[in-house]
């Protein structure tokens, strides 16, 4: 194990302690995950709990998150199974992209593994494209407009891009990693897979990306992406989400299984 995973298995550990929870799942999801961390970049642990039976028993709602405060090695906080449960009925992208991240750190008990298998039947094609979408659109119209751009930035907006691709294409989760998209993707022997390489060849060699004169070929491309997803995101099927009687069992199950109930 090397020492950043010990560090954050440590600190895994203490908030177990401190919080009174158990850590069903932690996983890296940041830039390290996608495939195009910088040389100081930091790491993003992202981690799901589950509480004793007695929190739930409650009639006031409660915090469900848990965050430790960003420093210059770590930025760790996590959601409650109940919220992450929740969060999943809804199509919500961010916790399936933990849950099949490349970088993990911990994974106990069978909650997560659950989740993975029930995920195919609830993805919804037209939550998850507006949702890579709407990151596109944003990051784009933010930080790569005008002649002189902060190019880092670049990755940002082509990762949900070709989220949006890869939905378009296969009707399933996207991966994570940044460098399958575009192999899968991006033409092999075009000026646009050139450009983009050069560009992750340089982040991840610690050149200091800033603001330099926009790059031509990406902005096409993106442009042109944009518009296109936003005629298609709304002809795509809309699917309800996972039944809650099911997503109950589960949480049921997870709380027997970590607690010792029943």
């Amino acid at each position: 194990m090397s020492d950043i995973q010990s560090i954050i298995q440590q600190e895994l550990h203490n908030i177990e302690q401190e919080e009174n929870v158990r850590i069903l799942y932690a996983c890296e999801s940041g830039s390290r995950a996608w495939g195009f961390p910088s040389q100081d970049s930091d790491y993003d642990v992202r981690f799901i709990y589950i509480r004793p039976v007695d929190w739930y028993l409650s009639i006031f709602d409660k915090r469900d998150v848990i965050e430790r405060p960003i420093n210059d090695l770590l930025d760790i906080n996590g959601w409650d199974l109940k919220k992450a449960l929740n969060l999943f009925r809804k199509s919500n992208p961010p916790l399936l992209e933990w849950l099949q991240s490349p970088i993990l750190y911990l994974e106990k008990y069978t909650i997560a593994e659950q989740i993975r298998r029930i995920s195919p039947l609830t993805f919804s094609p037209k939550s998850y494209m507006y949702h890579y979408l709407n990151m596109a659109k944003g990051n784009y119209r933010d930080y790569l407009q005008g002649d002189r751009v902060k190019i880092k930035k670049y990755f940002y907006v082509l990762r949900p891009i070709l989220a949006c691709a890869w939905i378009e294409h296969y009707n399933e989760m996207p991966p994570m990693q940044f460098d399958v998209l575009v192999e899968r993707l991006i033409p092999e022997d075009g000026e646009l897979r050139e450009v983009i390489q050069e560009l992750l060849r340089r982040k991840k060699t610690g050149d200091e990306l800033d603001f330099e004169p926009r790059i031509h070929p990406i902005n096409t491309f993106l442009e042109e992406q944009i518009n296109d997803f936003e005629h298609k995101a709304a002809g795509l099927k809309a699917v309800e989400g996972a039944q809650d009687a099911e997503l109950d069992v589960l949480f049921r199950a997870a709380l027997a299984e970590v607690w010792n109930e029943g």
